[in-house]
């Protein structure tokens, strides 16, 4: 997916749209205000298939739009969190992968109207920027009703499970399409939760091995590999990473091989 983006980047790159999280919800905005004056507006915001072939080809974007809620107190925490969220991705990916990874999201949604048919919202999209910013931020502070904070990976870890809540509740139609609507973090993020979950195992595994050592052996174990477990004292040369993803991962350094370290 690295390369792929890599590629894209450098002949799309100057198409990119700017603070596209703030248009969005600026957008957002203008539609709630329209439905607070005619509620029924909102009906004809959804991405209906039916609606769609019948003419109706706005609603393939309009909506993204649809608002968070239609109290005006929480619409007002809603957007505004949607629009910090949308910025701190933009700023970490860069404004052409958060586009990517914006319109990938809205392919998603529309491939779940497909697959189940019916009329569908932007919750599982909206849904898929918690999921991102979690794993790039997993410990940002989040308050909460403005007296308990969270780190921000518990709030992932939240959402993540109410999906899975979802799928398991839900016909096979509704998996299939909860999956589709999350192609654009699966394809994102899902190399790299792979190695963070291999490299834990690597680690469980190895750490088991020092406690099992005897005593004058422990201190010559060396470093390891936290993605392919490659020792040090097996001739790998490991580095200390201090990079701005290692710390996202474990909120420190991680010990990569020299392989690794270079492509992370």
């Amino acid at each position: 997916m690295e390369n792929v983006l890599r590629r894209l980047e450098r002949r799309f790159g100057s198409y990119a749209v700017e603070r596209l999280a703030f248009a969005v919800a600026c957008g957002m905005v203008a539609v709630f205000l329209f439905v607070s004056i005619s509620p029924s507006f909102v009906g004809r915001l959804t991405l209906d298939l039916e609606r769609v072939r019948a003419g109706e080809v706005w609603r393939l974007f309009s909506f993204i739009l649809l608002p968070t809620s239609r109290n005006w107190i929480w619409f007002f925490f809603g957007v505004l969190w949607f629009a910090s969220v949308g910025q701190a991705l933009e700023d970490r990916l860069g404004a052409f992968r958060f586009n990517v990874y914006y319109l990938l999201g809205m392919l998603g949604t529309l491939a779940a109207a497909l697959i189940t048919g019916a009329a569908v919202g932007n919750l599982w999209l909206n849904s898929s920027l918690i999921l991102a910013f979690a794993t790039l931020f997993p410990d940002y502070p989040v308050r909460l009703y403005f007296v308990l904070e969270v780190r921000m990976k518990w709030i992932g870890v939240l959402t993540a499970g109410v999906m899975v809540f979802q799928a398991i509740s839900a016909s096979w139609a509704d998996r299939a399409a909860l999956v589709a609507a999350l192609s654009n973090y699966f394809l994102f993020f899902g190399e790299e939760l792979v190695a963070t979950w291999r490299g834990r195992r690597i680690r469980v595994r190895q750490e088991a091995r020092r406690v099992e050592a005897p005593v004058g052996l422990r201190a010559v174990v060396g470093r390891t590999c936290a993605v392919c477990g490659a020792l040090e004292t097996d001739g790998a040369d490991i580095r200390v990473c201090s990079c701005a993803t290692c710390k996202g991962l474990t909120g420190g350094t991680r010990e990569l091989c020299l392989d690794h370290a270079r492509n992370h």
